[in-house]
């Protein structure tokens, strides 16, 4: 059965930071993205992306808001990926940790 996966992830960024980031994490995506097993589709509206990810037959829809502090992430999955949603929830959370963290250095 399918099941819509939710991912709150926290940041300390400007909105227009956020986005580029976002932006260049879903450009690494399609860029490794080899022999056309992945097709990827994706249209910003403002701060709101609406995404779309195929794979061997299985399809993930997805839409990302950038708020103030955070970003918020919904996943529609198909049943076949919905048994492993919570490991999906946990990398998401990571991965976007990671690529929304503050990288501000201090000379």
């Amino acid at each position: 059965m399918a099941e819509t996966v939710k991912v709150d992830i926290p940041h300390k960024l400007t909105r227009e930071t956020a986005k580029a980031r976002i932006t260049e994490g879903f450009g690494r995506i399609r860029s490794e993205a080899t022999g056309g097993m992945l097709k990827f589709e994706d249209q910003w509206t403002g701060d709101h992306l609406d995404f779309r990810a195929k794979m061997m037959g299985q399809s993930i829809v997805g839409r990302l808001d950038i708020l103030d502090d955070h970003v918020h992430v919904e996943l529609d999955l198909p049943g076949f990926l919905a048994a492993i949603a919570g490991k999906l929830t946990g990398k998401i959370q990571k991965e976007g940790q990671v690529l929304l963290e503050n990288k501000t250095t201090v000379a």
